[in-house]
């Protein structure tokens, strides 16, 4: 499932960094840093899939050899607490190719360039092998000064000052959801991210009253679980295949991070599920069955030959889910739009009304018996429990 990762950090020198050892280690190279002293030798890390720098057209030939970039980058700052580089962390999505990835972490860096003037140095890096195999991301770091023909010149305070910096990054999170989603469609992959808060999104998911969009939202950030969380459980993942046991996170960080993957999940499956019980009820009306006998297809079609029991899981997560469905699909049929308006929510909800009526007319006559008759057998299919 895509994902979206943007974060902004600074490299400062009161934090005991430097924008050399920085370079150094996100592109697997050595560079011998001059303020220091140093020697930054990181060519024995694995994982770099590939690197390259984008910088303004005017710029000197210097600047596209990263160990002279930023050396030059150090010594235009001279002050003991100087922000010497600033690095974008980019989530790239595992549905596209290599190529692809690469081409839109080029893209973002080229608008870095081209808005700010920047120097951008890009560094894509591939899963680590013992970890989360979808984890394919990008580090962007670049100048905090603008880049002309003759050298580092103005600091970029935009991004700097509390007015503008905000809006700045914004701006910029929205323009790499807009590469992420271009090249899924370019790929034929029906997901998409979307660079906005979870708040925002439920907000807009209320107005527009798709009330199962807004409950998957309704939920914290995942967390980051940090180099030696991820170890651990990595270790425990190793552990418990070898065992042929089920994986259980042994932090607590690993824990919300689990259970956040799979709620998102199991909403996944949810919304596909309402989705293909909306073409089932149209096309049994469609056909010219009744609304109940229409209402029990969609239903049938909804949980699957399997069941909802195996399919969903059992237990009482399982059953909180089901019973938050059931919520949302009552929350749907009281919203007041009109019948043209309606939801497949709204939709279910008035079909299974439909159904709970049908179950307590004793008497209706034999026609309406023999479509009670094909109730009946049809309530025993696991499949109709939601």
């Amino acid at each position: 499932m895509a994902s979206y990762h943007l974060s902004v950090k600074t490299v400062k020198r009161s934090a005991g960094r430097s924008a050399t050892a920085a370079a150094a280690y996100r592109s697997g190279s050595v560079i011998v840093c001059h303020r220091e002293g140093r020697v930054h030798d990181y060519s024995a890390k694995g994982g770099v899939a590939e690197t390259f720098i984008v910088v303004p057209e005017d710029s000197p030939v210097w600047a596209q050899d990263r160990a002279a970039l930023w050396n030059a980058a150090e010594a235009r700052e001279t002050r003991r607490n100087s922000v010497t580089a600033r690095e974008w962390e980019l989530a790239l999505p595992v549905e596209i190719s290599d190529a692809d990835r690469s081409a839109i972490a080029r893209d973002f860096a080229q608008a870095l360039v081209d808005r700010y003037g920047v120097a951008a140095d890009v560094a894509i890096h591939a899963p680590h092998r013992e970890g989360d195999q979808r984890n394919h991301h990008a580090h962007v770091l670049t100048t905090t000064r603008a880049l002309g023909a003759g050298g580092l010149g103005a600091k970029t305070r935009i991004l700097d000052a509390a007015q503008t910096g905000g809006a700045e990054i914004e701006e910029m999170r929205a323009l790499w959801g807009q590469l992420q989603n271009r090249a899924l469609e370019r790929a034929g992959v029906g997901e998409r991210v979307d660079h906005r808060s979870l708040e925002a999104q439920r907000a807009v998911a209320l107005e527009q009253g798709d009330a199962l969009a807004a409950e998957t939202l309704d939920r914290a950030p995942e967390v980051k679980l940090g180099p030696a969380a991820n170890a651990m459980e990595r270790r425990e993942m190793r552990a418990a295949a070898a065992e042929g046991r089920d994986y259980v996170p042994v932090t607590e960080r690993g824990a919300k991070v689990h259970a956040a993957r799979q709620a998102r999940a199991l909403f996944a499956e949810m919304r596909e599920r309402l989705e293909i019980a909306r073409d089932a009820y149209g096309i049994a009306r469609e056909q010219g069955e009744g609304r109940v006998s229409a209402g029990l297809a969609a239903l049938r079609a909804a949980v699957g030959k399997d069941g909802v029991g195996e399919e969903l899981g059992e237990g009482s997560d399982a059953g909180d889910l089901r019973d938050r469905l059931a919520e949302i699909i009552g929350k749907g049929a009281r919203d007041g739009r009109t019948q043209s308006q309606k939801g497949v929510n709204e939709r279910l909800a008035d079909l299974l009304g439909k159904e709970q009526e049908a179950r307590e007319q004793s008497d209706v006559g034999e026609e309406r018996g023999k479509e009670r008759s094909r109730s009946i057998g049809l309530e025993r299919d696991d499949g109709l429990e939601l």
